[in-house]
């Protein structure tokens, strides 16, 4: 008992030297929104719209100013501002942001800022403490702690990422805040939860830091992130599939599906392969080959090895520049009026959708949500022209003056939504 109370007092010990020590490095970002008026209210003539603001976390990287958040936190954002726990606050500027992996760095003009340590995410073993600081409703700098539950877990919708999974409490506002070790680095960047009721039910998960700075680099030096894919659709491996292809074990990525004229197919890659490694690299569940492959550089020749037929061959692949889902440009505001975070559909899906382009919507904001859009859905036509780009979206919306109408599939089934751009000044309104 004795040793056991011992080792509690030596916890909390070294929880609140952490505290002390990096939560000075731990920033509260508030992001300011344009927000469309209610469409189920309509528009008061001569009305502004009103800005929403939301608020997330995020951690100094440097003595001049970098910060590392979420790209959900300050995506959409017509200003974002960061107050320091000396309640300084500074206007923020985005260097750049990557939506598939989630991250954004930010950048405020200030020297002599506190800083946190990096630490190693691959080293991270299951099962030890990991201690988060951030804003959860606002709250700043907020502690909560828990263990690391499990390492490279995949996702739907982030089949790029193997996220740390925690026990940690963390709940919104805490988006882009730092995850701790006990050795005071940080280890992943909180970006997720679990949960039926939107608040903290045991399950939160944090992008690996390695994986976040590695996307710092290519966002600091080029403003964007280029991954590489090779055009297949992979699942997993289960024990039955494993004995009907005579795979000693139940591993590597089956492939259902080979993009016609893509990089795999050209590399001779077949539905019914399953993919054990890419390059070095074992693929040990599906979405490591999604993970492997994109860290490929572009045009540059790898080994696949892959089983066939009851046996293990090689091939040769070059992977194709992956171009990731980009936030719908503004209008000539600087706004994205519509709110909406859209890509072009993949070859595969239109296919299964039996529809000849069109722009799936992979986020949206209050104002979309509310206009009745949903993540999901397959936006066809804006104003009766049909979008296959998101040029072709900005362009339309662009040319657009008040509500615009959305030809919009969802499921097998059409509708029209309604959204409202911005508006003109009324009169006695400046612009």
């Amino acid at each position: 008992m004795r040793a056991a109370a011992a080792g509690a007092v030596a916890c909390r010990a070294r929880f609140s030297r952490l505290v002390r020590e990096n939560g000075p490095a731990v920033v509260n970002i508030g992001v300011a929104r344009e927000a469309s008026p209610d469409p189920l209210r309509g528009r008061v003539p001569g009305q502004d719209n009103v800005d929403e603001t939301s608020l997330g976390s995020g951690f100094i990287l440097s003595g001049d100013g970098y910060i590392l958040t979420n790209a959900h936190v300050v995506a959409h954002g017509s200003q974002v501002s960061v107050k320091l726990t000396d309640r300084r606050e500074f206007k923020a500027r985005l260097i750049g942001l990557d939506a598939v992996a989630d991250v954004a760095l930010l950048k405020i003009d200030a020297t002599g800022l506190p800083t946190v340590r990096i630490g190693d995410a691959a080293s991270v073993e299951v099962g030890s403490w990991a201690l988060a600081i951030g804003s959860p409703y606002g709250f700043a700098n907020s502690v909560s702690a828990g263990i690391v539950s499990a390492k490279g877990r995949v996702l739907p919708g982030a089949e790029y990422m193997p996220f740390l999974q925690t026990d940690v409490p963390v709940n919104p506002g805490n988006s882009g805040g730092p995850l701790f070790n006990l050795k005071g680095e940080v280890i992943g960047i909180n970006s997720r939860i679990y949960s039926r009721s939107g608040g903290y039910q045991g399950l939160s998960f944090a992008i690996p830091i390695d994986v976040a700075m590695r996307i710092k680099d290519q966002l600091l030096s080029q403003g964007a992130v280029t991954r590489a894919r090779i055009g297949v659709t992979v699942q997993e491996v289960s024990q039955a599939l494993a004995d009907s292809f005579r795979l000693p074990w139940p591993a590597g990525a089956l492939v259902s599906y080979v993009q016609p004229g893509g990089a795999a197919s050209r590399a001779g890659l077949k539905p019914g392969d399953v993919i054990l490694q890419v390059g070095a690299r074992d693929v040990v569940q599906s979405a490591d080959a999604l993970i492997c492959i994109a860290d490929l550089a572009p045009g540059v020749a790898v080994p696949l090895r892959i089983w066939r037929d009851r046996a293990a061959l090689e091939l040769e692949v070059r992977p194709e520049r992956f171009d990731a889902p980009r936030v719908a440009p503004a209008a000539a505001s600087g706004h994205a009026p519509l709110g909406m975070m859209v890509r072009p559909l993949w070859a595969q899906e239109r296919q299964v959708l039996r529809i000849d382009g069109g722009l799936l919507v992979q986020r949206v904001n209050a104002a979309a949500s509310r206009a009745g859009m949903h993540a999901g859905d397959v936006i066809l036509a804006l104003n009766g022209q049909p979008v296959d780009s998101i040029e072709a979206l900005a362009d339309e919306v662009s040319a657009a003056n008040g509500a615009v109408a959305l030809l919009v599939q969802r499921g097998n089934a059409r509708l029209f939504i309604a959204i409202e751009t911005r508006q003109p000044p009324g009169p006695g309104q400046e612009e």
